[in-house]
């Protein structure tokens, strides 16, 4: 879907995020409360964890990346983590999955990361159809 927008959460998307990272806990069958999201939104709203939001050709958020940065000592350098991908299943196949990936992993690059920010992901073989649709042929295992 070439309407896909990719956007830094703020203040006035917590509303949205909310209830795509409700859709997100329920997919995962993860108890969730709103202490919990409340707590990962305080980690977004200072910096802690990276949030990019998904918005549909009308502007409606749907989907959401969480990434942050971490330390790697052995290197002396500096990594990525992506921590959670998800797009509402009503907009799944829109484009939105790879456009969030992009992103993340444009972000890397341009912070000069060591480790790619799907560090993570390349354990979750299921996410591998949108990259290979993002032009990674072997899916996770290109990054």
């Amino acid at each position: 879907m070439a309407g896909v927008t990719i956007v830094a959460a703020t203040e006035a998307d917590r509303s949205a995020w909310n209830e795509l990272h409700a859709g997100f806990a329920a997919f995962y069958g993860v108890d969730q409360t709103d202490e919990m999201r409340d707590r990962v939104w305080g980690w977004i709203r200072d910096g802690e964890l990276e949030c990019r939001l998904a918005l549909d050709g009308s502007g409606r958020p749907i989907g959401l990346t969480h990434f942050r940065e971490y330390i790697r000592p052995l290197m002396a350098a500096r990594g990525g983590f992506l921590d959670d991908l998800f797009v509402a299943p009503e907009a799944r196949g829109s484009g939105a999955a790879p456009a969030l990936i992009r992103a993340v992993a444009d972000i890397g690059q341009r912070a000069g990361l060591v480790r790619h920010p799907l560090d993570h992901a390349r354990q979750q073989l299921p996410g591998s159809r949108p990259l290979r649709s993002a032009g990674h042929p072997n899916g996770l295992a290109d990054l």
